[in-house]
């Protein structure tokens, strides 16, 4: 009877940690994948790639680790395919993948958890749109809205802790389907004006500049950096200064950027462990990877943060 106790106590403890402190730390953790080293290696690809369909662009965890939103599609050129999809874990083991909204791309939760963001789904031609979806109290979510509609580019939407968005954007100049001189550039939003301010250089380059994952906090910001006019690219890093100014973004190294391809939909784990992004040189052989992120971070903080 002692043993049948303590063995309950535990049971009940291990679902306490679970729920206070989410999954992270258990076999269960990233779809019960195993964890990558240094080098990239494709995330869940069995899991995540059908027959006609393949897993692309920007991933999302909720912040305890029982929910991933991913976007698939079989095609780079038109987004009616697109569907974001997701995996939940319950009752010991992962449901999905299921439909969670056709049309649409991107999606990012806010800092609370609450709100997801996502790009595509409305088209008219003449605008931009960021729409947004809200947990219901009971569970689930509610339907897709507009949450801003511009006639100026709008890619890679990205909100911070701070209140501060991020957003890749050609509001300064050329037409809203001009790839080529989208901008990184924070965004802030009052009840009178949507105010979007480029970043400058050295985020921004000449070409086109609007892949990137910024972190909660402001700290760091990964880019797709060094673009060629096929938008093939590496990712590098730079740091926000006590001055608020940012560093000289650097390369993350050469078992990340090893050799030309596309890479796009930086996304860092919510446990701040793993860097997620998409790669390839074409819909045939375009898929999610990861990689260990933290200690590469710790190192490149230190070494590049006086720059």
């Amino acid at each position: 009877m002692k043993k049948l106790i303590m063995s309950m106590l535990c049971l009940f403890a291990a679902g306490e940690s679970y729920a206070q402190t989410g999954i992270w730390d258990t076999p269960d953790a990233y779809l019960g994948q195993k964890p990558p080293g240094d080098t990239p290696k494709v995330f869940a690809q069995k899991l995540l790639t059908k027959k006609d369909t393949f897993a692309f662009d920007r991933v999302a965890f909720s912040a305890d680790g029982t929910e991933f939103y991913y976007p698939s599609s079989n095609t780079w050129f038109d987004s009616k395919p697109n569907k974001i999809r997701y995996f939940k874990f319950g009752k010991g083991k992962w449901h999905g993948p299921y439909i969670f909204q056709p049309y649409y791309y991107a999606p990012t939760f806010s800092p609370d958890g609450n709100t997801l963001y996502l790009l595509g789904g409305v088209k008219d031609g003449k605008h931009s749109f960021v729409s947004q979806v809200h947990r219901k109290p009971g569970g689930g979510w509610t339907d897709p809205v507009v949450y801003l509609k511009k006639e100026y580019g709008l890619y890679d939407f990205m909100p911070t802790s701070s209140g501060v968005c991020y957003v890749g954007s050609n509001v300064h100049k050329g037409k809203m389907r001009d790839f080529s001189d989208y901008d990184i550039s924070s965004l802030t939003m009052s009840a009178k004006d949507t105010v979007v301010k480029s970043l400058g250089p050295p985020i921004n380059t000449p070409g086109f500049d609007g892949d990137f994952f910024v972190a909660k906090d402001e700290s760091y910001i990964i880019v797709s950096a060094k673009e060629t006019k096929d938008f093939e690219c590496e990712l590098w890093i730079s740091f926000h200064k006590p001055d608020k100014t940012w560093t000289r973004p650097v390369s993350l190294g050469p078992l990340i950027n090893n050799g030309a391809a596309h890479r796009w939909g930086e996304y860092v784990s919510p446990d701040g462990k793993y860097l997620f992004y998409s790669t390839g040189h074409g819909p045939k052989d375009c898929h999610i990877v990861w990689v260990r992120f933290d200690y590469l971070l710790a190192k490149l903080k230190k070494e590049n943060l006086k720059n």
